[in-house]
């Protein structure tokens, strides 16, 4: 028989999943606090613990903690009310196998998560997990963090809650998002996207809400906007960081309400799209900055999801150029060689930057060899740039010195500039910010060692606050090293 734990201070939840539980064959232990919970678990063996989330002498993160020592094999769900449900999301992190909110609305929905949890089959569902992510091209390989990201992804996806997707130009934001939607209670309902970096102010409200027939100029009959067409679906917000601040109230209305009108209309109209946004950008330090409301911000954070760069997983590199290669229907390899000149460029671009090398090498060797070698790749992989690149297992790479990096960033800009092929100004423009982070660290810590360690005279000599010069170090990473 099943042996099911329930902590929650509410006894009348207590009641309700005794007589729910005892009635489908489990047993069932009732604690209405940690005190109740300690001595439970020191009892009895469970198959799966219910956790409220606020207990009135503890939470229910720290029980959760507990309880993954204590039977690390036990389920668990956490339990909690919509003011929590953030709390909720980073118990799944912590080893939680799912989240419900009370009031229990959908028995059915609950009894079925209960029953699947005990009964199912999980490598099976893991199987579907990735099986999904392939087809949809968000390809894990072995690396743990994406594995780790991966997992969470799927779980939140069946949850109506809205998710932040962080992570550099090229990582695979929207793939992601697919795969959320693709994973979710509406993945039979429409997924639609828009850009926010890539439409004027004045046409992303009409992007975003519609409009009527005379709005405007060249309004000659009404249109509808993302929210009413991704309605029960879906809304991508692409890029929020680069959405003006008054679209930015728009939003924010319609994330506190559900309710939205058309441009140039007078009827209040309801949506329940679910909203998945990405950026490339610091959120956090966009509202420090006042170039990000910060409830905007609260409300689109539920869940934050962040994809690691290329260049900190190049032990999938092989196995995404495979992938590439097969999506490509290409019968060519890559020789040993250009996958090693491959490991050592640092990917500004990352599984983008590395889609398009794959395909332009393809098409260059296309008819001459069925080995492509370091001959076909691009002249930016030859030349070994400097930057921020990631430690190897040895950890053996050191960082230059900044005279020594300023020169040859400037030499690998110039060749570009000077070469007559063609230029990828967006990694140019990595270059650019690259250059910015690095120039800034490397000013930061040559004036806190000039002022033997004293922030207040680094802070002045540099032109900046405090405050500004303690975000920089802790942004940049460097503060642990003070």
């Amino acid at each position: 028989m099943k042996s099911i734990l329930v902590i929650d201070d509410e006894r009348e939840v207590g009641t309700f999943f005794s007589h729910f539980l005892e009635g489908k064959g489990y047993s069932v232990k009732i604690g209405f606090s940690g005190k109740d919970f300690s001595e439970l678990i020191r009892q009895h063996h469970f198959d799966l613990a219910l956790i409220d989330v606020k207990l009135p002498d503890t939470n229910g993160l720290d029980l959760l903690k507990q309880l993954k020592v204590s039977l690390p094999f036990c389920k668990v769900v956490v339990m909690t009310g919509y003011s929590t449900v953030k709390t909720a999301v980073e118990a799944i992190k912590y080893g939680a196998s799912d989240y419900v909110e009370k009031p229990f609305d959908d028995i059915d929905q609950l009894e079925q998560l209960i029953d699947g949890l005990l009964y199912s089959g999980v490598p099976s569902t893991q199987n579907d997990m990735y099986k999904l992510a392939e087809t949809l091209g968000f390809i894990v390989g072995t690396n743990k963090e994406m594995n780790d990201l991966l997992r969470f992804a799927y779980k939140i996806a069946k949850k109506n809650v809205n998710v932040l997707i962080e992570g550099e130009t090229g990582t695979g934001k929207e793939v992601l998002a697919h795969f959320i939607h693709s994973a979710s209670m509406r993945y039979d309902h429409p997924f639609v996207g828009v850009n926010c970096g890539a439409v004027s102010e004045t046409l992303l409200e009409s992007e975003l809400f519609g409009y009527e027939k005379g709005a405007f100029t060249g309004a000659v009959k009404e249109k509808k906007g993302i929210f009413e067409i991704a309605n029960r679906g879906t809304l991508f917000l692409d890029e929020i960081g680069e959405a003006s601040l008054a679209t930015q109230v728009k939003l924010l209305r319609v994330l506190e309400t559900g309710e939205y009108m058309r441009v140039g209309g007078e009827t209040v109209r309801k949506t329940n799209a679910r909203i998945i946004a990405a950026t490339h950008v610091n959120l956090a330090k966009a509202v420090e900055e006042r170039n990000f409301r910060e409830d905007l911000l609260y409300r689109l954070d539920v869940v934050k999801l962040t994809i690691p760069p290329l260049r900190e997983r190049l032990e999938d590199l092989p196995l995404l150029v495979e992938y590439f290669l097969k999506k490509l229907n290409i019968s060519m390899t890559f020789s040993e060689d250009s996958i090693a000149c491959m490991r050592q460029y640092y990917w500004p671009g990352n599984v983008r930057e590395l889609f398009n090398v794959v395909k332009r090498a393809v098409t260059l060797a296309e008819g001459e060899t069925a080995v492509i070698t370091p001959s076909y790749l691009p002249e930016k992989l030859k030349v070994s740039l400097p930057l921020k690149r990631a430690d190897d297992e040895q950890d053996k790479k050191k960082e230059l010195d900044f005279e020594v990096y300023l020169q040859q960033w400037v030499t690998h800009v110039l060749s570009m500039w000077r070469s007559n092929e063609k230029v990828d100004l967006e990694y140019v423009l990595s270059l650019v910010r690259e250059m910015e982070v690095e120039m800034s660290r490397s000013f930061i810590m040559k004036t806190l060692k000039e002022t033997i360690g004293n922030r207040k005279e680094a802070a002045e000599r540099l032109n900046i606050t405090v405050r500004k010069l303690r975000y920089l170090l802790k942004e940049k990473g460097s503060d642990s090293k003070l």
